[in-house]
């Protein structure tokens, strides 16, 4: 059975995918993994992205997850495509008891102490800090992260290849979320070359 901090460190990047074709997506998903990003975050943020999402639970290797999950009743929606987590860009009680009730690994956004200590509040301790860049960037990071010793993130929004290995070096921080390696007229050759660089990132 998975565990969202288990998947948070198969990879130091998790690709955060908008996509709406799920043919494309299987070979955009196969190059991703290819190049070393096993995990993978389709976001709710397209017409066919539960379409998406199961066809690219058949890739060999992938560990495929649903992002942007707002409420239950998308999480009950991602679960049945074949999600085996569930990112959300915030954090209800709600959606929070949801995913403890279907058991599934939840990685829910926070941006601040008092949405980390709702979380704790919840029996959680490993999340998405989002948007990072716009929520303060490693500065504010560094700073949630010193009376939150036992708290682990995944930084999300506006990270680049560049500046991923900065975020990876803190210790708080299991993994980076990127839209950087999936780029509209990308061929899978590229994705692939750009996957390997991102795993490359920390061994």
């Amino acid at each position: 059975m998975d565990d969202i901090e288990t998947i948070m460190r198969t990879a130091p990047v998790i690709p955060v995918l908008v996509l709406d074709d799920p043919e494309s997506a299987v070979a955009i998903g196969t190059a991703l993994v290819k190049g070393g990003l096993r995990v993978l975050e389709v976001t709710l943020r397209t017409p066919r992205a539960l379409e998406v999402m199961t066809a690219m639970t058949k890739i060999d290797g992938a560990i495929v997850g649903a992002g942007t999950v707002l409420d239950d009743a998308q999480l009950d929606q991602a679960l049945d495509a074949g999600a085996r987590f569930i990112v959300s860009p915030g954090l209800t009680k709600r959606l929070a008891q949801a995913a403890s009730s279907r058991r599934a690994c939840f990685l829910p956004g926070v941006a601040n102490a008092s949405d980390i200590m709702r979380g704790l509040d919840l029996g959680l301790n490993r999340f998405k800090f989002f948007p990072a860049e716009a929520s303060g960037g490693l500065k504010a990071l560094r700073a949630l992260a010193g009376p939150f010793g036992d708290v682990r993130f995944c930084p999300t929004g506006g990270i680049t290849l560049e500046t991923a290995p900065e975020w990876l070096a803190e210790k708080a921080v299991l993994c980076v979320g990127g839209s950087w390696l999936v780029k509209p007229g990308m061929s899978t050759d590229e994705i692939e070359a750009a996957a390997r660089k991102a795993s490359e990132l920390r061994a």
